[in-house]
Formats: structure tokens, C-alpha cells, sequence
């Protein structure tokens, strides 16, 4: 099997709209918190992703992506704190991958590509939020992120209902 682990540019994230948007739409309707709800299909997924372009074109956003067989399956972002007294800090956003590639390592290959261009970046520090009691919590300990507590009530699951978030935080050099 053909993995690929790579930062995208503005243009090549771009070309992958169509797998971007069909690997996140996977990933709401399989239950995954991310700011979007049911129903949700890949064609409601476009307009998100041609913003995200627009800010890895400017610089705001690194999105690294998973190719399986030349097929993007998985993805992930740091989005580059713009103010002045954080130069050295990026959000990680939406780790994917879409279900049919899970088992693959692709979470943790993604992690390790993402967070290496943070640090080559100038950035030191990471941080994120996940649901509190998604699969995706269990995750980030074992990539050796730290827990930090969890905001009860934070998002609502894609079907309804509310759910916590879980903070962590991890130092990248």
C-alpha cells in the first residue's frame, strides 16, 4: 500500500477539495465533533475547505494531508496564532481521517508531520481541544500531548446533544 504523509500549499489543497471534503463529511456522519451537524454531506464540506486554502495561501494555516494509493484519506491543521504576543503558538485542528483508511497509523504519521512543521515554523507550543469522551481523546496522551482539564457543555454532537471539550497542550522544538 501507497502512503504519503505531506504539507500541502494553497494549490495543492486545492486539487484535493473533492477527497478534503468526502474525508471530513466521513468523519461528522461517523459521529466526530467538529463544528459541523447532521445532515452533512461532502458538497456542504467545499466552501470550509476553499477557506482553508485561501489562509494556507496566506500563511495562517498549515494542512498536512495522508494519500493512500494517491487519494487524500486524512488530514490535519495548525493554524498559526497571528498575534503579536504569540509568535511562537499554532492550534492543532481537525485531525481526520476518513474510516475506510483507520488502522493505517495515519493519525499519528499526520501528528508527527504537522507538529515538525510548527517547530520548523518558529512555533514551540501547541495546543488543542477535543470532545470529552471521543475516540480522539484518547489519542493525543499516547502522541504525548498533555491534559490540561475539560470546559463542560462546550459543542454540541453532530446529531445534538452537548459536549465537553478536552484541553491539552504539547511542546514541539
Amino acid at each position: 500500500m501507497n502512503v504519503t504523509i505531506r504539507i500541502l500549499d494553497a494549490g495543492e489543497t486545492r486539487a484535493a477539495i473533492a477527497d478534503l471534503s468526502e474525508t471530513l463529511s466521513d468523519c461528522v456522519n461517523g459521529g466526530a465533533s467538529l463544528g459541523f451537524m447532521l445532515p452533512f454531506g461532502p458538497q456542504d464540506a467545499v466552501s470550509y475547505w476553499q477557506e482553508i486554502a485561501d489562509a494556507v495561501e496566506k500563511g495562517g494555516i498549515i494542512l498536512a494531508a495522508a494519500e493512500v494509493e494517491g487519494r487524500v484519506v486524512g488530514t490535519v491543521q495548525v493554524g498559526l496564532a497571528a498575534k503579536p504576543n504569540q509568535p511562537h503558538r499554532g492550534d492543532l485542528m481537525k485531525l481526520l481521517v476518513h474510516r475506510s483508511a483507520r488502522g493505517l497509523g495515519l493519525s499519528r504519521k499526520l501528528m508527527d508531520a504537522v507538529e515538525a512543521e510548527a517547530a520548523r515554523r518558529g512555533r514551540t507550543l501547541l495546543v488543542l481541544d477535543t470532545a470529552t469522551g471521543s475516540d480522539a481523546e484518547k489519542i493525543y496522551p499516547r502522541f504525548g500531548w498533555e491534559r490540561v482539564g475539560v470546559i463542560p457543555d462546550y459543542a454540541m454532537w453532530p446529531q445534538g446533544g452537548f459536549c465537553g471539550t478536552t484541553l491539552f497542550y504539547k511542546r514541539v522544538a
